[in-house]
């Protein structure tokens, strides 16, 4: 039987380059974001993802709203976020955020809830980084009852109780969509069984066969828990040119510059030329021609069983232009050859 594999992209919506070269104004960039996904809604793109940031090289801090603008201007593809950071927003308003968009999309909306790769939201809206799991923890187990159509009664310490709350819009067909995102945590893996919600692997470094054991830890949480086993996701960089010489000359200079500027904020070691090729060759890195990037995304699916398949097509001040081009190539040759390969 063939494999079922939705394909889609994510975006950061890093800040870009403009034509000369100059880093583009917030602003102009959510606007390509827009243009963005409406190319990939008419290529056949199955999903479209939109990060939340607070910080000055990603341009989106409100993700629902970038998703609501783009629910008025494209027909079929799904909107949803990449990720929305639970910890430090409030359960009941990111519920109704996503109803909305539920409702203005036809029913395409649907959520990854995540604890986000930065802090920058922590001191931002006021929680201590001392409390990272225990607002996570409540907060998501709030939020799997606001999912549910019936009415909610809900205790924690992080926000005041609730009993017998409705909360309104509801979801039109009855049920949101709702992942959990993992960077690294086993925890994650088993809270995402435990709540019998789809698991979105955030995949940014190494062999994506390492994870391996978080896939057969989720399955065996389902099992133990005598549950059937839910869909599983995968996201990861990626980039996509005519030859693998051309993407990953273009990628370069701009991955190298995210990745050595996120890594002087955690003590990474710069970038060199020879890890970035190990990363697209071997790595989590799908850059390449579409063939080369379709053959690798056939190979994870395989390898780990996914679902879903979400590539993450900027890194980095590429212009909006390179990007285009990269998403047009991903929809009109990279998901036909991984559909033939998976059949």
């Amino acid at each position: 039987m063939a494999q079922i594999l939705e394909l889609g992209v994510d975006t950061f919506g890093d800040v870009t380059a403009g034509a000369g070269g100059e880093l583009l104004p917030h602003a102009q960039v959510i606007r390509n974001v827009v243009d963005e996904a409406v190319l990939a809604d008419e290529l056949g793109v199955d999903f479209f993802g939109v990060g939340e940031h607070h910080r000055a090289d990603f341009a989106v801090s409100a993700p629902e709203v970038v998703l609501a603008a783009i629910a008025g201007r494209t027909r079929r593809i799904r909107l949803g976020t990449a990720v929305t950071v639970l910890s430090s927003d409030e359960p009941v308003r990111v519920f109704q955020r996503f109803a909305t968009l539920d409702a203005v999309s036809g029913g395409r909306a649907e959520v990854i809830l995540g604890r986000g790769s930065f802090t920058e939201s922590f001191p931002l809206f006021g929680y201590e980084l001392s409390q990272y799991e225990k607002l996570f923890e409540e907060k998501l187990d709030l939020f799997a009852a606001l999912i549910k159509p019936e009415p909610v009664t809900w205790r924690g310490t992080v926000r005041p109780p609730l009993t017998n709350q409705r909360v309104f819009p509801p979801i039109e067909t009855g049920s949101l969509k709702t992942w959990i995102g993992v960077g690294g945590s086993p925890q994650s893996v088993v809270r995402a069984a435990h709540y019998d919600l789809p698991l979105m692997l955030a995949i940014i470094g190494g062999e994506p066969e390492r994870f391996r054991p978080f896939v057969d830890l989720y399955h065996r949480a389902f099992q133990q828990l005598g549950r059937p086993v839910r869909e599983i996701g995968v996201h990861s960089p990626g980039y996509v040119a005519d030859t693998d010489e051309q993407a990953r000359e273009e990628l370069w200079p701009d991955y190298k510059r995210m990745r050595d500027r996120i890594g002087a904020e955690r003590g990474w070691p710069p970038m060199g030329r020879g890890e970035f090729d190990r990363e697209a060759t071997h790595g989590s890195l799908y850059v390449g021609s579409p063939e080369t990037v379709a053959r690798k995304i056939a190979t994870t699916a395989k390898a780990l069983g996914i679902a879903r398949f979400d590539m993450k097509y900027s890194a980095g001040p590429l212009s909006h232009e390179k990007l285009m081009r990269s998403i047009e190539l991903y929809g009109r040759q990279v998901i036909p050859l991984v559909r033939d390969m998976l059949s």
